[in-house]
């Protein structure tokens, strides 16, 4: 299977390759994979091995399995750039569930063209990873074993047409886009419009970075117009070669009904730290708290909607420069009795997991 994937891989690019002239001596054609499998036991202990419905990554419980696994060709030359990445894994079957088909298997698939010879200011169109957001689908990105909330519950991927500029000293990047909708490849059915979005990032030193993203579009499918205005805000702050913080907080409001003037609204907040013990191991805590009382992105159907805080204590250990162990434990608690504590309600849910990635 992974030599036919392979396969299919080469064919695509040299496809790409052949069009550009031979003089460009700076064509690079590089593949690379990620796996990433993971035990989670759940103390809800749920019958039909499913966390609760909020959690999109590392989501079943009491078994071994793959949250993520792909393997990526990716193509640069100096003015021309693609990446094509197929994927399996319960990562693909969460956060792709509405998709048709063969698109459920694809990471990133895009294709991009620099405008300009002198400035670094490039078109990118197709399947690419979100503008939204500090955490990423691929786990050793990122600082703990589970995603926050509030990545689990805005966009992974999106598929679109982006613009993006980096300034000359590296302190600035920023991007314009034209999205298909809230995380999606194929349109909601009946929908006509597009989403867009902004992303800007600031990092005036090697310690801090800055980053603003939105999304703006109606994501509702049919001619039912809801429109949905999102924003996300993060800094990450490197104190010392040991110690980090990221904070997060993420603002939405969209209409209650078509045409209405009345909106719903979602935040949530999220702090974590992050210490280096030495060149092998780190510790991450988490605190979160998501809070959308009428159901826009979470629905409950209880009185006081979704309003979680969560708690999280991580442990990572490097076994090679490409592979990585981990142990997290996480719990959450509602304002109202929406998770099972074997099979009755309850304001408490608390798990462990542990996850073994490599890449390569």
């Amino acid at each position: 299977m992974k030599s036919l994937i392979i396969s299919i891989l080469c064919c695509a690019f040299s496809l790409v390759s052949s069009g550009i002239s031979a003089q460009d001596s700076t064509r690079t054609l590089q593949f690379s994979g990620y796996a990433e499998t993971y035990y989670a036991f759940d103390f809800g202990k749920p019958a039909d091995h499913n966390r609760p419905g909020f959690v999109y990554s590392h989501n079943r419980h009491n078994e071994f399995n793959l949250n993520l696994g792909f393997v990526k060709a990716a193509y640069s030359a100096t003015r021309t750039r693609a990446n094509l990445a197929l994927m399996a894994g319960t990562y693909a079957n969460a956060n792709l569930a509405a998709e048709p088909g063969v698109l459920k298997n694809i990471f990133e698939a895009n294709v991009g063209y620099k405008l300009s010879k002198k400035h670094d200011l490039w078109i990118d169109m197709g399947i690419m990873p979100s503008h939204i957001g500090f955490e990423s689908a691929i786990g050793k990105d990122c600082w703990a074993l589970t995603r926050g909330i509030l990545a689990d519950n805005s966009p992974y991927y999106e598929s679109g047409a982006k613009i993006g500029y980096s300034s000359p000293n590296g302190k600035w990047y920023v991007a314009a886009l034209a999205l298909n909708g809230w995380q999606r490849i194929q349109r909601a059915p009946g929908n006509q419009s597009l989403g867009v979005g902004h992303q800007l990032t600031y990092k005036p030193n090697a310690k801090l970075t800055l980053n603003s993203s939105s999304f703006i579009g109606n994501d509702k499918p049919g001619d039912q117009v809801q429109m949905r205005y999102f924003h996300n805000f993060y800094g990450i702050y490197q104190l010392n070669p040991k110690i980090g913080f990221t904070l997060g907080f993420d603002y939405g409001a969209e209409q209650s009904a078509p045409e209405s003037d009345t909106y719903n609204h979602w935040f949530t907040p999220i702090l974590m730290a992050k210490m280096q013990v030495n060149d092998k191991c780190s510790f991450t805590l988490r605190g979160e708290y998501y809070q959308d009382e009428n159901g826009v992105i979470i629905a409950t159907g209880t009185s006081n909607g979704f309003q979680v805080w969560g708690y999280s204590a991580n442990v990572d250990y490097t076994l090679a420069p490409n592979a990585l162990w981990r142990l997290e434990a996480r719990g959450f608690r509602s304002e109202d009795a929406i998770f099972l504590q074997e099979r009755s309600a309850s304001r408490n849910n608390f798990f462990l997991s542990t996850a073994f990635a490599l890449s390569f």
